[in-house]
């Protein structure tokens, strides 16, 4: 018997970090973390000790024996990993160094944001005996993306909050909510509090598709409607055309099947989640029935995870296909190389779409339907979105390789409403340096770069998808800010963090002299029960405000 990693995995590693036998991979220090679907336990090695299950912040760790049938084909996935991967190093990791005990006042950290990579950068800092920490959130509701990016039926991954909350409440935590570093405080303000500011902002801003009609009313990134139906403040009074049968998703990462999941399946699936009530008002009166995914890449290369491909095929009530015509036939040369070069991930997303593609349509009156080789050319309409024109292309053989090539046919695909899942990007924040290719401050490690002096600024980090690009899992923000906080707690036992500073009690009058009013933790704890008290009369998790007025003024009741 063994344990199985499931589809709700978040790459966090703290399985790995209690595993006695290291049978789970890959490691946070292993190179292929970074880009790893999931984590997977090895079924010949795992000694069946249950120790991972208790560390897994989301429970996604079952016995073999006790996986539920949804996860059915998880012991293959995992057992399939280890074909591809067999472990050869058996060694433990290393035991991790005993941090320096830094007496009151001589270690103040300021960590702007509270996402995953704050509250990751947070629990490692906590690690420290004396250190004292500044976190400083622009809303009054903390936990970023966890929040507001986390699709409103996967609960199982929210439940990084309830780990998160613990964080705030640390006797060596000071809170500044509804405080927006760059506009109500200067990041010099802060840094001139604290020994050291780690910036963990997220990625607040869209990829562009560079595509004629991009602007069009009608269009819009995913990160905009997923913002909009998690309730965010910034996207609360959105809109979205409803009223056309079909919808259309450029792009095939995991938040592109969010957004089909929520545009596809009948709302009333989601009557025990939290969807902001706007979202669940506007879905509710929604025409669309179905919902293209369409990208540039082919089915083995697609972008979504296979768990992700695996939970849109079992929607009640939605029909997921594909099109014969986007895949190379079964006897063709250039699927006997794809099958043989593709990894167990990528071999199992093909098997999947051959299958929806070979199916004969059932009775359901929604469908997903899953396009390849689709290379969007623009969005067409006068005042507002009519249609997508794209380019097909199809699979070769190129010296021995698979690549794309153009057929010279044109597909335009006819909707009122066009999802462009692009990917996030990071933007420019007041006070540091920016990459402007690459969406992230510059950094080594975690310190923020001084690109034309070739040295890090003194007492400025940066962790998360600011720091790295968007990428990767919740999970994956913990060897993220690990790898930050390390770097800072270094500078500090080197004496590069030993300047003197004033007291975080300098800031709260700057706040109020410029009539802002700072949250603490308790004024949040207040509006988080005020949420769940309104959930629970309609037997969801929670309720949210979606207007800062309504949570400022839940904080002070």
């Amino acid at each position: 018997m063994a344990h199985v990693i499931t589809q709700v995995c978040c790459n966090d590693g703290a399985c790995v970090d209690v595993c006695p036998v290291q049978c789970i991979r890959p490691r946070p220090d292993d190179p292929e973390y970074s880009s790893a679907e999931q984590l997977y336990i090895d079924p010949s090695a795992c000694i069946d000790c249950g120790v991972c299950q208790e560390a897994c912040p989301v429970g996604a760790i079952y016995a073999d024996y006790d996986l539920p049938a949804k996860f059915e084909a998880y012991p293959a996935i995992n057992a399939d990993h280890f074909r591809d991967n067999p472990i050869e190093d058996w060694s433990l990791p290393p035991l991790p160094q005993d941090r320096a005990i830094v007496s009151k006042g001589n270690l103040r950290v300021a960590i702007i944001g509270t996402g995953p990579s704050a509250c990751y950068a947070a629990a490692e800092l906590l690690k420290v005996p004396g250190i004292e920490l500044s976190i400083f959130e622009r809303l009054p509701t903390p936990f970023g993306l966890v929040r507001s990016g986390v699709a409103p039926d996967h609960q199982q991954t929210k439940l990084f909050a309830e780990t998160f909350a613990d964080l705030l409440h640390h006797p060596a935590v000071r809170c500044f909510f509804n405080v927006e570093v760059g506009r109500d405080l200067s990041l010099s303000e802060v840094l001139s509090c604290h020994h050291a500011v780690v910036y963990a902002g997220g990625a607040a801003g869209d990829k562009s598709l560079g595509l004629p009609g991009e602007d069009l009313p009608g269009s819009h990134s995913a990160r905009e409607f997923v913002a909009w139906y998690n309730g965010h403040p910034d996207h609360a009074e959105a809109s979205f055309d409803l009223s056309g049968e079909r919808a259309v998703i450029i792009g095939n990462g995991n938040v592109a099947l969010d957004v089909a999941r929520m545009l596809a399946q009948p709302v009333a699936r989601y009557a025990t989640t939290d969807l902001a009530d706007h979202a669940r008002e506007a879905l509710e009166g929604s025409l669309i029935r179905e919902v293209v995914v369409a990208a540039r890449r082919g089915a083995h290369e697609a972008a979504y995870s296979t768990g992700e491909l695996l939970a849109l095929s079992q929607l009640d009530d939605v029909i997921l296909t594909g099109r014969a015509g986007d895949l190379p036939a079964d006897d063709a040369p250039v699927t006997a190389v794809l099958r043989a070069a593709a990894r167990a991930s990528a071999r199992r997303k093909w098997d999947a779409v051959c299958t929806f593609s070979n199916s004969r349509p059932g009775s359901a009156s929604r469908r997903i339907a899953l396009r390849f080789l689709m290379s969007p050319m623009e969005i067409l309409g006068s005042d507002r979105v009519e249609a997508v024109r794209f380019a097909r292309h199809r699979l070769v053989l190129a010296d021995g390789q698979v690549a794309r090539e153009p057929t010279g046919e044109i597909e335009t695909i006819a909707t009122k409403l066009v999802i462009r899942a692009a990917g996030y990007r990071g933007e420019p924040v007041p006070g540091l340096p920016f990459d402007d290719v690459r969406g992230v401050i510059p950094n080594r490690g975690g310190r923020v770069w001084n690109l034309s002096a070739g040295e890090p600024l003194a007492g400025l980090y940066v962790a998360g998808w600011i720091k790295r690009g968007p990428s990767g899992l919740i999970g994956t923000n913990r060897a993220c800010s690990r790898e930050t906080t390390t770097a800072l707690l270094d500078d500090f036992s080197t004496g590069r963090l030993t300047r003197a500073v004033t007291t975080p009690d300098e800031l709260d009058g700057l706040l109020r002299a410029r009539g802002v009013a700072p949250l603490d933790v308790q004024a949040w704890s207040r509006v988080d029960a005020a949420e769940r008290a309104a959930g629970a009369a309609l037997n969801r998790p929670r309720s949210k405000f979606v207007r800062v007025t309504d949570m400022l003024a839940s904080a002070t009741t």
